[in-house]
This record gives structure tokens, C-alpha cells and sequence, in this order.
């Protein structure tokens, strides 16, 4: 058989500098090597020692990350700040009665040693505690238990994909991340890696491996003998690796992956060698059985219970053995932790029916002896029968079916994702624009900016400019992504004629980030070129008319005009529903904003049903920390928080905030929205004090990243205002609102409903100080500016009648009072439902101008119906719910 050596190339053209492409801290964190990290706690432990240098050493040989504690409590503290790896501990026997009973329930603590004088002492002890796998005297023997709980932990570790719903409809739909890590793969297999890629990633891994003797040695070994061994040998030697890749994968560590691109790629075409050496044609219908032995979690476990019948991906190379009983040795650990499940994947091979290849690998590993199938990434199979092994519910067999039909929408999207990038772009440029697509911004601008830096051809220049500029438009710095489309927009003007639809693309590139500045005339006039030159030069369904359609929609939607916002973004969603699968990501913009215009219509049900339709896209085709996710949960709370239920309003608007906090810089305005959303609710809620604390964050956010007369700063100071007015400093409230009134006026069109919504809050602070001409002119004003702008029945209005009628209620004319009142009623009834806050307040206003009327029967049915409403809708301690129960009260007495 024939023996292939690891294959980096030496190449003289142009590509990127992975040393400029994936910058780090050189002094990266070792925990992103290795799925387990170590813990030795013991009060003895002395930097002096030699005998404990020395344990050290021989530790590291197994374990690259050990952390040395000598203070219980110091130690349990840094175990609660794990969360990627799975903890290994050695405590010393004088602790272990003490913390052992603490770490034990933690779920991050995998594995206790006990490292003793006196092994007889603390034996019968340790039995009681399923974690503790020894008593230990020596370092030695720990060292071997180790060695074998970490091979325990890297075989658990591998990342799997499945299905967690009942629903037929989504049974076979594999993790989103498959689909990405896929093409990831895709894209590396075609990268031409140089040499100088190996080593930087040998120079990176001395770095990293700084304090390491063993593992340094191994770098050694790796630098000299690189190609002088297959990388089926390497994959499969005792060194850093395994664990790094392993690592890799499981965490999406997008950076790590495209540093061990080259040996990814290597391994793969490995692997795909030896299957065809291995499955030629008298060999490929032959079936066969193999075996996986690991533990899985109880979530995954249950989970995977979920998914009879669907699909399971392995998302890493996936070691694999044709002995049972090798596999299974793997599998019982579960019955010493209460944690985890153990399995025996028991896997029918038929080589026809799979397009990830595989082969037997024992002729060329490092070990001979257990009988290895090796899988590349991303195989996938149906999952069948699933039951205990032997009766031990802690053990359990799962049949599982080689197969490459996976689900039909998953492919199609994953073609279409495919199609997307690959259809221009290959190589780094491919993989420039699949990271931007997985929101990894500043790992893309490092392989544009080397691109960039190469690029010969002023075409290519552009193009680069373009990604560029998309990068900071999706960063919101909307400067930077100005000055990169302008400099695109500046080399075509030179190369090409009026109507080529790449001057479109410029065209419209500058016209979107305007129009996100706020700066609504340049935009309008920049985004309308590139319509025109569209409509001239694209056929009807192609993309980019959508793109234009979907910007000018959100445009006029920000400027107060509805029927033309809705009318561009039905446009936009025809023309993609004609290009695009029906889960593609790019549909969901249009149901978001399509639901943005049926909000501000006041049409909520049908927001929420476009919501929906965007989230439930999402959530196929997108990674679960995605930022598009969390505007999809802001826009449902948003909803909720409108149609009264704010608790559900609250907790999608804490999800936003989660995914935001995961995945976005501190000062990046997305949080400024999720602050300002949870005020809301807050706010509603009647909880003043949390909602002060985050209109202010929203505001303090939005200063850092906003030009100082955005709308959104002029949406803060208003939130803050009315916050302040609940709360009865009107001077406070007053200065907030007037500042806000006074960027909308630099900023938005004169009929903008955000106007009428700040002349109407400092209408109910001139209200509130008693001073009720003020308050009648700026409710007439808000009413003057909804009325241009929003539907006959939109519930805006009602507010502005309503405001109104309490101000004359206050002046003495009850007649016009009950009036307005009643016209707020009327909208409030068919717009909201029944149990509605905003209708018990109606009532309560109603009841007021009753009581001043002297009809205080009629007066206490009214705020009879107002309690009533509330108690369904706020919270018990809701200042409101309060006032109407005082109102309640005093109407008995009148009686």
C-alpha cells in the first residue's frame, strides 16, 4: 500500500500571511488546547520545592493546563468560572473531607484523585463519593489515572449534532453549526498552504506551550519529522494535536481552525487516499460494523432520544474501532458519575452511502493494536435503536446507519450558503466571506486587509474595499465603512460605464450607511441611483433589486411613511421568495421588517406572525449566538411588551442581551437597543428604578458609538424623561424630553411620529406640574403629527385622546373630556386585547371625569372594570393596580 507524506506545498504567488491573517495574544490561553484542565489543591504546595517542580513537570506531560491551589474557598471560586472544559482534580487528603462534598455537585468537576500519605485512611471514605476514581501515594500511579481520565474526557468531548424536536417537519434538520463548519471545511480544502503556514503555527504553539518541557520536545519532533509521517500518524500520536483540534472544533474556535487549516486539509486527503486504496470497486458494497464508546451528557442524552429516527452528525474527525470491547471501554465511566450516560454507538457501515470518507487506519497509526476506522469530518448518520445495555439505565446501546441523505431544507440552504460564497470566491476570499457571514468580523477584516495588500488588479481593489466596509457596517462603525465604499465607489467611476451594476453596488453601499447614520437626503438620493440602475441592468427576481427594495422600505418606515415602507418590503420578499430557498437567512430581513411596518401600523398581530416567521429561519440556519437571533427576540418582546405581557417581554429581551453579551464589543449600539428594550418593560412594569438604570446604560452606550443627533440618543433622552415623570422630578424630566425634541428636530421629517411621541411626553410633564395650557398645546401637537402619519385606529392615537381629555378633564370641561376619552376607548377596544393595560387606564380616565361630574356610580363601575384589567395584567405591587384600588375605595365612601 501506498504511503503519502503530509503535503504542504511551497508556493511563490501571492496569498495571505496567516501570521498578519489570525493575529492572537501570542500568550493565548491554554485552556483552548485541551478539553480538560487540571486542579492539584493542596495547603503544602511550595513554588520552592524540587519535588514539586518536579510533580509538576510529569503532570504537564499529561495535562498542559494545571493550576496549583492552596485556599479551598479560592479554588471553588475559580471552578465556577469554567465553562469549555471539563475539570480534573488531585486534592491533598487533609482537604478533601472538607472540599470534596462542595466540588462533588459541580458539573464542571469530571474527576477527583486523592493524593495522600495514608491510602488505607482515606479509602473507605472516598467510596462514598462516585467522582473520586483513587486514593494515590505516588505521582507516578496518579500520573497513569490521569492519562486515562483524559483520554476519557477528549473522547467525550467531540461535538455531535442533532436534532432536539419532536416535530416531524424538523426531525432530520441537523445543528446549524454543521452546516457552517461543512463549508469551513469546503473552503480550507481549497487553500494552497505554504510552508510558512506551518510554521507560524509551529511558532505559535512554542508560544503557547512556553512552560511546557514535554510538549515542547513534541513541537520539536513535529518541525523536524512533519513530513516524514502520514498525518494519520500524527492525528493519532500522543502529543498536543489531537486535543488542539478536538478542542477546535467543539468550541467553533473559528481562529484555531484556520491556524490548523493546513493539517485539517492534510488529514482529510489522508484519510480520503487510504478509503480509496482501501474501498476500490470489488470492496465498496461490503457492510461492516464499528463501534464508538463515549459518554454523553444527560441533556445530549436526552436530546439525542429525541432524534430517533433523524439525523447525527459527528462534526470532528471521528475515531472509531471494529472491536467492541475497545469501544466500550470508553462507555462505563458513566457509572461512576451521575453526570453523564454512557454509550456504545454501534455503527452499520455500507460504503455506498457516504460522501465523507473513511478508513481503516491501524497499518499506519501510532497504535496498532485497536483496530481504528477513522472518519473525516462531518459524517452523518440516522440514529435507530436506542436501548440499556443489560438493564443499566446508566449504559445504553445506540445503532447508528451511515448515511448521506440528509434533510432536504438543510441541503438546500447549505447548497445555497455554498453557492453564495463559492460562486466568485474561493480560497481566502471564500473563506473572507463565510466569516463575515458567521459574524467573525475582525478575523475577516485580517484576511481582507492582507488582500488587500496583495491585490494587483484595481477590480479586485474594489471588491476588497466592498468586503472591507461591510465588515464596519456590521460593526456599526459606519465612518470607517463609509470611507471603504467611497474608495470602491471612486476606482469603478474610473473603470466603468454609468450603468454597470456594480456601480450600483457602490451606489447603494453608500446610500445604506447613510441612511444608518440618519443622514436620510443622501441616502435617498444614493439608494435611488442604485434602484434605477438595477431595474436597467438586473432581471426582476435577481437579489440585488430586493436588496434596494429592502433598504429604501426600512428608509421610508424610519421616515414616518408606511404605506410606502410596506409597499417597498412586499417587493423585496417577492423577488427573493422567486431567487432563495424558503429558509434562507435572507428572508428573514423581509418578515422582520414587514413586521416592523404592521407594528408601527398598529397591527400586532400581524407583527408577530412575521416576527415569528424571521425567527423560526433564524433558528435553522443560523449559529445560536448569532446577533441576527437576538434582534429577532428583541422584535417579539417589543410585541409583547406592547400587547401587555411583560413578563414574556422581559425574558426575550434578557435572551437579546445574552446573545448580545456574547458575541458583540461592549460598546456596540446593538446593546444600547437591548438596554432600552428592557427599560421599556421595566418601565411598564411600574418598576422605576430598573428602568432608570437601563434607559441610562442604553444612553451611555449609544454616546460611545452614535453621531450626537441620532434618533436613537433622542429615543434615550426620552425614555429617560418619562422615567423621570413617573417618578415626579418634572425638572429632570423636562431637560431629558427637551433634549430629545431637539435632536428629532435636526434629524427626522416634521410629521415623524418619534415627534409626536416627545411633544406628547412633555405634554404629561406640564400636565403633571399643574400647568395645562403648555400640556393642551403639546397633546394637540402629538395629535396633529399621528394623524398625518398613522391609521385612524392605531393605538398612538388613543393616547394622544386620551392625554387630551385628561387635560380638560383638569380644566373643568367635562364634556370635551368624556369626548376624547370615549374616541380613545373606542380605538383602544379594537386594537388591543381585552385584558390590555393600556384599556384599564381608559377606564380609570373615563371614571375620573365621572367623579368630578358627580356620577359616581357610573365613576366606581369604571374603576371597577380598570382593577379588574389590571389585576389580569400588572404586577401586584404596580403603582397603577395601586392608584385604582385607592380610586376604587374613595368612590365606596361616596356611595
Amino acid at each position: 500500500m501506498a504511503t503519502s507524506k503530509s503535503s504542504v506545498t511551497k508556493k511563490i504567488n501571492p496569498t495571505s500571511d496567516l501570521s498578519t491573517c489570525i493575529t492572537a495574544n501570542r500568550r493565548t490561553n491554554i485552556q483552548r488546547m485541551q478539553n480538560v484542565l487540571l486542579i492539584w489543591l493542596d495547603n503544602n504546595i511550595d513554588d520552592d520545592n524540587a519535588d514539586y517542580n518536579n510533580t509538576i513537570k510529569q503532570l504537564k506531560r499529561v495535562v498542559n493546563d494545571v493550576n496549583t491551589y492552596t485556599d479551598g474557598e479560592e479554588c471553588i471560586e475559580f471552578i465556577q468560572t469554567i465553562t469549555n472544559n471539563k475539570v480534573r482534580m488531585i486534592i491533598s487528603g487533609s482537604l478533601g473531607q472538607h472540599i470534596v462534598p462542595h466540588v462533588h455537585k459541580m458539573s464542571q468537576v469530571d474527576t477527583i484523585f486523592i493524593f495522600c500519605n495514608n491510602q488505607e485512611w482515606y479509602k473507605q471514605w472516598a467510596k462514598e463519593w462516585p467522582k473520586i476514581r483513587g486514593v494515590f501515594t505516588d505521582t507516578t500511579s496518579i500520573c497513569e489515572a490521569l492519562k486515562q481520565a483524559s483520554q476519557q474526557c477528549e473522547q467525550n468531548a467531540i461535538s455531535i449534532s442533532f436534532m432536539a424536536s419532536l416535530s416531524n417537519k424538523k426531525l432530520n434538520q441537523l445543528d446549524p453549526s454543521f452546516m457552517y463548519t461543512q463549508i469551513l471545511k469546503e473552503i480550507l480544502l481549497t487553500i494552497d498552504f505554504e510552508d510558512k503556514h506551518f510554521e507560524e503555527f509551529i511558532t505559535y504553539c512554542r508560544d503557547a506551550f512556553v512552560e511546557n518541557e514535554y510538549d515542547l520536545q513534541n513541537i520539536e519532533k513535529l518541525e523536524r519529522d512533519y513530513h516524514d509521517r502520514t498525518p494519520v500518524w500524527w492525528y493519532t500520536y500522543q502529543c498536543f494535536l489531537y486535543s488542539m483540534l478536538n478542542s477546535a472544533l467543539r468550541q467553533m474556535d473559528v481562529g484555531m481552525i484556520i491556524r490548523m487549516g493546513f493539517f485539517i486539509k492534510d488529514l482529510h486527503r489522508d484519510i480520503q487516499r487510504l478509503h480509496s486504496e482501501q474501498f476500490d470497486g470489488h470492496q465498496l458494497g461490503k457492510p461492516f460494523t464499528v463501534y464508538r464508546g463515549q459518554c454523553l451528557s444527560k441533556e445530549d442524552f436526552t436530546e439525542m432520544t429525541k432524534t430517533k429516527g433523524g439525523l447525527l452528525s459527528f462534526n470532528n474527525f471521528l475515531s472509531t474501532s471494529k472491536n467492541r470491547d475497545v469501544s466500550l471501554f470508553f462507555a462505563p465511566q458513566a457509572a461512576t458519575n451521575s453526570d453523564l450516560v454512557g454509550i456504545l454507538f454501534v455503527m452499520s457501515i455500507n460504503p455506498m452511502d457516504s460522501t465523507t470518507p473513511f478508513a481503516s487506519v491501524s497499518d499506519v497509526s501510532y497504535f496498532h493494536t485497536e483496530d481504528e476506522v477513522l472518519f473525516s469530518m462531518h459524517t452523518i448518520f440516522r440514529v435507530g435503536d436506542i436501548k440499556p445495555m443489560d438493564g443499566n439505565n446508566h449504559l445504553y446501546n445506540v445503532h447508528l446507519t451511515l448515511t448521506n441523505d440528509n434533510e432536504q431544507n438543510l441541503r438546500t440552504l447549505t447548497n445555497s450558503i455554498r453557492q453564495e460564497i463559492f460562486s466568485d470566491s474561493k480560497g481566502w476570499c471564500g473563506l473572507g466571506l463565510l466569516l463575515i457571514k458567521m459574524s467573525q468580523f475582525d478575523k475577516a477584516e485580517e484576511v481582507y486587509e492582507v488582500l488587500l495588500h496583495e491585490a494587483t488588479n484595481e477590480s479586485d481593489k474594489a471588491n476588497i474595499y466592498d468586503q472591507l466596509g461591510s465588515i464596519k457596517y456590521s460593526q456599526r462603525k459606519y465612518q470607517k465603512a463609509l470611507s471603504s465604499y467611497e474608495k470602491a465607489l471612486a476606482i469603478r467611476q474610473q473603470s466603468l460605464l454609468p450603468n454597470h451594476p456594480d456601480m450600483a453596488k457602490s451606489y447603494y453601499n453608500i446610500g445604506n450607511v447613510h441612511f444608518n447614520m440618519g443622514g436620510y437626503t443622501k441616502a435617498l438620493s444614493s439608494l435611488e441611483k442604485a434602484l434605477v440602475i438595477r431595474q436597467q441592468s438586473l432581471p426582476p427576481n435577481h437579489p440585488d433589486l430586493a436588496k434596494s427594495y429592502h433598504t429604501i422600505g426600512n428608509m421610508y418606515g424610519d421616515m414616518g411613511d408606511y404605506p410606502k415602507a410596506l409597499s417597498s418590503h412586499e417587493k423585496a420578499l417577492v423577488t427573493k421568495q422567486q431567487s432563495l430557498s424558503s429558509n434562507h437567512p435572507d428572508l428573514d430581513d423581509s418578515c422582520i421588517n414587514i413586521g416592523l411596518v404592521h407594528y408601527n401600523m398598529g397591527d400586532y398581530p400581524k407583527a408577530i406572525s412575521y416576527y415569528e416567521k424571521a425567527l423560526a429561519i433564524r433558528q435553522q440556519s443560523l449559529p445560536f449566538n448569532h446577533s441576527d437571533l437576538a434582534l429577532s427576540y428583541k422584535n417579539i418582546g417589543l410585541v409583547c411588551n406592547t400587547m401587555g405581557d411583560y413578563l414574556k417581554a422581559l425574558s426575550f429581551q434578557e435572551k437579546a442581551l445574552a446573545i448580545n453579551q456574547l458575541s458583540l464589543p461592549s460598546n456596540h449600539p446593538d446593546f444600547g437597543d437591548s438596554y432600552n428594550n428592557i427599560g421599556l418593560v421595566y418601565y411598564y412594569m411600574g418598576d422605576y428604578k430598573k428602568a432608570l438604570s437601563s434607559h441610562e446604560k442604553a444612553l451611555a452606550t449609544r454616546q460611545q458609538s452614535l453621531s450626537s443627533n441620532h434618533p436613537d440618543l433622542a429615543l434615550s433622552y426620552n425614555n429617560i424623561g418619562l422615567v423621570y415623570t413617573c417618578i415626579g422630578d418634572y425638572s429632570k424630566a423636562l431637560s431629558s424630553l427637551e433634549k430629545a425634541l431637539e435632536i428629532q428636530q435636526q434629524s427626522l421629517p416634521s410629521n415623524h411620529p418619534d415627534l409626536s411621541a416627545s411633544h406628547n411626553n412633555i405634554g404629561l410633564v406640564y400636565y403633571c406640574m399643574d400647568d395645562y395650557t403648555k400640556a393642551l398645546s403639546s397633546h394637540e401637537k402629538a395629535l396633529a403629527i399621528k394623524q398625518q402619519s398613522l391609521p385612524s385606529t392605531h393605538p398612538d392615537l388613543a393616547l394622544s385622546y386620551n392625554n387630551i381629555g385628561l387635560v380638560y378633564n383638569c380644566i373643568g370641561d367635562y364634556s370635551k373630556a368624556l369626548s376624547f376619552q370615549e374616541k380613545a376607548l373606542a380605538i383602544i377596544q379594537q386594537s388591543l386585547p381585552s385584558n390590555h393595560p393600556t384599556l384599564g387606564a381608559s377606564y380609570n380616565s373615563i371614571g375620573l371625569v365621572y367623579k368630578n361630574m358627580g356620577n359616581y356610580s357610573k365613576a366606581h363601575s369604571l374603576y371597577e372594570r380598570a382593577e379588574q384589567i389590571a389585576q389580569q395584567s400588572l404586577p401586584t405591587n404596580h403603582p397603577d393596580l395601586k392608584m385604582y384600588r385607592q380610586n376604587l375605595e374613595d368612590m365606596k365612601k361616596k356611595l
